[in-house]
């Protein structure tokens, strides 16, 4: 297993984890599939913005998992917080790679100045959920009802993670 950043031939890798996230499960609450020039650009602007694309790959340079992070939110005062994604591929769960993506992400973000990480979870994924308290994560709040997928009201878990301390830069 290795832990890279993304290159624009594994978008096609990205997009099958990401549509199979989108048509399975609650992980991401979008109905609407995306094909490959869509995952390129996707990195390239979240690579504009200094923000990274990590995968990870076998011994034969599958992707298994994908990550990444981005601006929480627009507005200035929130610059030093970032909001992240972590998917792994439906044959590939279970083996630790989110964690060590996650672990990376981190690195990164602290590498960069960041403040605090935050996590918006589906409130029913457990295993998620899980994984970040494992990885020092708090839940910060819970959002009931805002959001809809496969006919069915979902719950919002908000999570986060202190990567810094001290005041901010000036």
């Amino acid at each position: 297993m290795e832990i890279r950043d993304a290159l624009p031939a594994d978008a096609a890798s990205i997009m099958e984890i990401y549509n199979d996230a989108v048509i399975n499960t609650t992980a991401i609450w979008n109905d609407i599939t995306v094909d490959t020039p869509n995952r390129v650009n996707w990195m390239a602007d979240r690579n504009k913005l200094g923000y990274p694309v990590l995968v990870v790959v076998d011994g034969q340079n599958k992707v298994l998992g994908y990550a990444s992070f981005g601006d929480w939110r627009p507005h200035d005062g929130y610059k030093y917080t970032v909001e992240h994604s972590v998917y792994v591929h439906k044959d590939a769960r279970g083996l630790g790679l989110g964690l060590q993506m996650m672990k990376a992400l981190i690195v990164r973000a602290q590498a960069i100045g960041k403040h605090v990480m935050v996590a918006a979870i589906e409130a029913g994924n457990q295993p998620s959920i899980e994984l970040h308290k494992k990885l020092g994560f708090v839940e910060v709040g819970l959002m009931p009802e805002v959001g809809t997928k496969f006919g069915r009201w979902l719950d919002l878990a908000f999570l986060q993670l202190k990567l810094s301390e001290g005041p901010p830069a000036a």
